[in-house]
C-alpha cells in the first residue's frame, strides 16, 4: 500500500492543474446536484418492529383521519375563570376556526367539547390533527400555524402552538466557525507558517464541501434524519483538518532532509498516507457498522458520516500532494527555507530514503513483521513544525539537525521520561481518575428529545411550559391506546374493558373519550399520564398499560404515541448497545494485531479505550443529566441523554483512539525492532509523536467544541461528548496512560506466538514495501 500512495501521491503533485481541476469540478458538479435533488430531511426516529410502530402502521392503514401529526395549541386567558365568561368562550372559539382553517388540518377540537380546561377556568387546549405525518407538513402549513392566536395575543390572551408539527431542524450557524479557527490558529501554531496553514485548512474545507454536496444530492432518494447532516460535518471537518495536517507535516519533515518537492510529497503520501488510509478505514468501519445494530436511522447516519470520512481521506491523497506541489517549499518557516540543502546537491541513499529519524541498528526479527515506519511516520510527521527532521542517512542539513537535537530535549521527550519513570503511580492515578469521572455513567437514562428540553424561548418550548404550568406535566407526552378488532361489534363490546383497565393503572391521569374510524373496527383513546414524557414514572406506566390490555379477547391493542415511541426506541438502542460494543471492542484488537503483530498491545489499547468511553459518558451524563455546570455550555434545561448518542459515542470514538493509538505505538514498535530497548523505544514514540498528536487533538477538540454553541440540545451534547471523549482519549489515556502500561510491560508488550504470526496477514502501512521499491529504482 505504501508503494502505491507513493506513486499516487508523486502523480498528483506533478499533476497538480489537473487533480485541482477535477476536484473543482467535482465540487461544482455536486453542488449543482445538491441544488437540484435535496430532498428534506426527516426528524422521524421511528423502528420497525416496535409496538408504537406496529401501532401506527395500523391507524395510517385503517384510520387514516388519526393518523397524521398533532399539534396542540395551548391558551392562557389573562385571568382566572375568564374562559367561562362569554368574551373567553368567544376567543377560544375563534381560535379553534382559525387552527381549522389552517392549510393541511383536517380538524381542530373544541377544548369545551372535550373537558380541555383547567379547573381554574384560565388555560384551555386546543387539539389540531393534521392530514399528513410530521414530515409532511410543509414550511407554509407550519408558518400558518405557528401564527394561530395573533389576534388573541393582541387582545392579552397568551396563544402557544405546540405539537410534533414545529419540530424544527438544527440549523448550522456562524457559532462553529468559532471550532474552525480555532483550529487555523493550532495549524499556524504547529507549522510557524500561514501557507502551511491556510493549505491544510483549505484542503479539509474543499474535502468536507464535496462530501456534503454528495450527502445532500442523495437526500432526494433517502430518508436522511436531521441530525446526519451534522454529523457528518463534525466528522468531516475534524477528520479532514488532521489528515491533511500528517501529510503536509510530514512534507515539510521531507524537505528539511533534502528531498525535492515531488520526491517529499511521494513519501509523505506514501508514509503518512498510509496511515492516513488506514485510520480513515477504521472510521468508515466502525460508522458502517452501526448497521450491524438493525435500526435504520441509526445506519443512515453512520453511513452519511462514513461517507464524508471517505472523501476526506480522498482529498487528503490526492489534492493535498497536488496543493503542495503550488505551494513548494513556502510551507516552511522563512527561516528554515535558506537552510534546507538542495535536492540535487546531496540525493539521500538510496536505502534510507524514507526517512527515518532515528538510523536503522538492525532489521525486524523474524516473525515480528515490518518496522511500524509508516505510521510511525505518520506520529512523526506532527513534529513535523521543522521541529525533527531526522538525519535520513545524513543527508539533512545543520538546521535539519540541529532542530533534531533540540526535539529531543523537547516537552513530548521529557513528558515521556517522566511519565515512564513514575509508570506505577501514573497508572493508578489514571485509572482512579478516569474511574470517579465515570461513575455518573450508572444513572444514565436515554430518551428522544421532547419540547420540555427545547431551548428556552422557541416556539415548542414555549408551549410546553404553558401546557405544563395550565394542566401538569403529563398533558406534554400523551399516549395513545390503538384498539382493533375484526367487526365494529368487537370492537365496541372491548372499548369498556379497555378504558378500565388503562384507567386502573398507576400513572395515568385520565383517559380521553374513544374516537372511533368510520368502519368502526378501529378506536383510538388518548392517554394522559400523569409524569411528564421522559421520566421514569412514564416509562413504568407504559409497561404497566401494555400488560393490562393484553389478552383482551376479540381485539388487539396497541400503546403509542410520541412518549411511546420514544421508549421504545430508547430500550431497543440500549440493548443493541453491549452487542455494538463487543463489535467495536473485538475489531479493534482484531485490526491492531495486524498492525502491532502483539497479543497485549491490543488489549491493551482496547481497555484504554474502554476507560475513554467509560469517562465521557460519566461527564456527559453529568452535565446533560444532572445539570452540574451546565450554565457553561448553555443549556437551559438539564434532561436523558439523547438515545443514539451512546452508541454513536461508541463508534465515533472508537475511530479516533485507534488512530492516536497507532500513530504514537507504531514509532515505539519501530526502534524497538530497530535495536532500542523497550523503554528507550517507548520514549521515543511519545517524543516524536507528542506534537502531532496534541496538534490534531487540539484540531478535532475544537471543531467538536464549536457545535456546543449551537442551541439544538441534541447537537449540543453530541458536540461536547465528542470533544470531551477525544480530549480524555488523547491526553489521559494514549499520552500518560499507554507509555506507562508500555515501559512496564517492557518486550512482553511485542510478544506474539509463532503460530499467530504465520496465521496474520502481513499488511504493510509501514513502509517496509517503499523502502525496497526504492532500493530496487536504485
Amino acid at each position: 500500500m505504501a508503494t502505491l500512495l507513493y506513486r499516487l501521491g508523486r502523480g498528483s503533485m506533478r499533476r497538480r492543474r489537473l487533480v485541482v481541476a477535477l476536484w473543482l469540478v467535482l465540487l461544482v458538479g455536486l453542488g449543482l446536484s445538491a441544488a437540484f435533488f435535496r430532498g428534506p430531511t426527516s426528524s422521524d426516529f421511528t423502528m420497525r418492529g416496535t409496538e408504537s410502530q406496529e401501532a401506527l402502521d395500523l391507524l395510517a392503514k385503517e384510520f387514516p383521519a388519526a393518523s397524521g401529526a398533532t399539534g396542540t395549541i395551548a391558551v392562557k386567558a389573562p385571568a382566572d375563570g375568564q374562559l367561562g365568561t362569554p368574551q373567553g368562550q368567544a376567543v377560544v372559539r375563534e381560535l379553534v376556526q382559525e387552527a381549522g382553517s389552517v392549510p393541511g388540518v383536517v380538524g381542530a377540537v373544541d377544548p369545551f367539547q372535550v373537558g380541555a380546561v383547567s379547573p381554574n377556568g384560565r388555560y384551555a387546549l386546543v387539539q389540531v390533527q393534521f392530514s399528513g405525518g410530521a414530515d409532511e407538513v410543509t414550511d407554509e402549513q407550519r408558518e400558518a400555524y405557528a401564527e394561530v392566536g395573533a389576534r388573541a395575543e393582541s387582545q392579552g390572551w397568551q396563544v402557544a402552538p405546540g405539537g410534533e408539527v414545529l419540530n424544527a431542524e438544527p440549523e448550522v450557524g456562524s457559532t462553529e466557525a468559532i471550532g474552525v479557527l480555532v483550529a487555523l490558529v493550532v495549524l499556524v501554531v504547529t507549522f510557524g507558517s500561514l501557507v502551511a496553514a491556510g493549505m491544510t485548512m483549505l484542503n479539509a474545507l474543499i474535502g468536507v464541501g464535496a462530501g456534503m454536496a454528495g450527502l445532500f444530492a442523495l437526500s432526494g432518494v433517502i430518508d436522511l434524519t436531521s441530525t446526519a447532516p451534522i454529523l457528518a460535518l463534525m466528522l468531516g471537518l475534524a477528520v479532514g483538518i488532521d489528515y491533511s495536517l500528517f501529510i503536509t507535516s510530514r512534507y515539510r519533515q521531507n524537505l528539511l532532509t533534502g528531498l525535492s518537492p515531488d520526491e517529499a510529497v511521494g513519501r509523505a503520501v506514501g508514509t503518512a498516507g498510509s496511515a492516513v488510509v488506514f485510520a480513515g478505514a477504521t472510521v468508515v468501519i466502525a460508522l458502517a457498522g452501526l448497521a450491524v445494530v438493525n435500526i435504520p436511522f441509526l445506519t443512515v447516519m453512520g453511513l452519511a458520516a462514513a461517507g464524508t470520512v471517505t472523501v476526506a481521506v480522498l482529498v487528503a491523497i490526492t489534492l493535498q500532494p497536488a496543493l503542495l506541489g503550488f505551494a513548494g517549499r513556502r510551507v516552511l518557516p522563512r527561516k528554515l527555507r535558506d537552510a534546507v540543502p538542495a535536492a540535487d546537491a546531496a540525493p539521500a541513499p538510496a536505502d534510507t530514503r524514507v526517512a527515518d529519524t532515528t538510523p536503522a541498528t538492525g532489521d525486524a526479527p523474524a516473525g515480528t513483521g515490518p518496522a511500524s515506519s509508516t505510521v510511525g511516520a505518520a506520529g512523526t510527521a506532527g513534529s513535523a513544525a521543522a521541529g525533527t527532521a531526522g538525519s535520513a542517512g545524513g543527508t539533512a542539513g545543520s538546521a535539519a539537525a540541529a532542530e533534531a537535537a533540540e526535539d529531543r530535549s523537547g516537552f513530548g521527550f521529557r513528558w515521556a521520561r517522566w511519565v515512564t519513570r513514575f509508570r506505577i503511580p501514573v497508572i493508578l492515578a489514571g485509572l482512579l481518575g478516569l474511574g470517579l469521572l465515570a461513575i455518573p455513567t450508572t444513572d444514565m437514562r436515554l430518551a428522544l428529545p421532547d419540547p420540555s428540553t427545547a431551548p428556552v424561548g422557541t416556539p415548542a418550548r414555549t408551549s410546553s411550559d404553558l401546557i405544563k404550568e395550565g394542566f401538569g406535566p403529563g398533558f406534554t407526552g400523551r399516549l395513545a391506546v390503538v384498539v382493533s378488532g375484526d367487526s365494529a361489534q368487537q370492537t365496541q363490546a372491548a372499548l369498556p374493558q379497555v378504558v378500565q383497565r388503562v384507567q386502573g393503572t398507576d400513572g395515568v391521569l385520565a383517559v380521553a373519550p374513544p374516537q372511533v374510524s368510520p368502519d368502526g373496527r378501529t378506536a383510538l383513546l388518548g392517554v394522559i399520564p400523569e409524569a411528564g414524557p421522559t421520566d421514569e414514572a412514564t416509562e413504568t406506566a407504559v409497561h404497566d398499560i401494555r400488560r393490562a390490555v393484553d389478552g383482551i379477547d376479540g381485539v388487539e391493542v396497541r400503546l403509542t404515541g410520541v412518549t411511546a415511541i420514544g421508549i421504545d426506541v430508547s430500550e431497543k438502542l440500549a440493548d443493541a448497545l453491549p452487542v455494538y460494543l463487543l463489535l467495536v471492542v473485538g475489531l479493534s484488537v482484531l485490526l491492531l494485531m495486524l498492525v502491532f503483530r502483539s497479543i497485549l498491545v491490543p488489549v491493551k489499547a482496547a481497555l484504554g479505550f474502554l476507560l475513554t468511553v467509560a469517562a465521557t459518558f460519566g461527564i456527559t451524563v453529568a452535565v446533560f443529566q444532572q445539570g452540574n455546570l451546565a450554565d457553561l455550555v448553555g443549556l437551559d434545561t438539564p434532561g436523558p441523554l439523547i438515545s443514539f448518542l451512546p452508541i454513536l459515542l461508541i463508534g465515533i470514538l472508537f475511530g479516533l483512539a485507534m488512530d492516536y493509538e497507532v500513530f504514537l505505538v507504531s514509532r515505539m514498535r519501530e526502534d524497538f525492532v530497530h535495536g532500542d530497548t523497550a523503554a528507550q523505544a517507548t520514549i521515543n514514540g511519545m517524543g516524536h509523536g507528542a506534537r502531532v498528536v496534541t496538534a490534531a487533538a487540539l484540531i478535532m477538540i475544537s471543531v467538536f467544541g464549536g457545535f456546543v454553541f449551537l442551541d439544538d440540545p441534541v447537537i449540543k451534547s453530541m458536540g461536547f461528548a465528542l470533544a470531551i471523549g477525544v480530549a480524555i482519549d488523547a491526553f489521559v489515556v494514549r499520552m500518560t496512560i499507554v507509555p506507562a502500561v508500555m515501559s512496564l510491560l517492557g518486550d512482553r508488550a511485542w510478544w506474539l506466538p509463532r503460530w499467530l504470526q504465520r496465521a496474520l496477514p502481513n499488511v504493510d502501512i509501514e513502509g517496509e514495501g517503499l523502502r525496497a521499491h526504492l532500493r530496487t529504482d536504485t
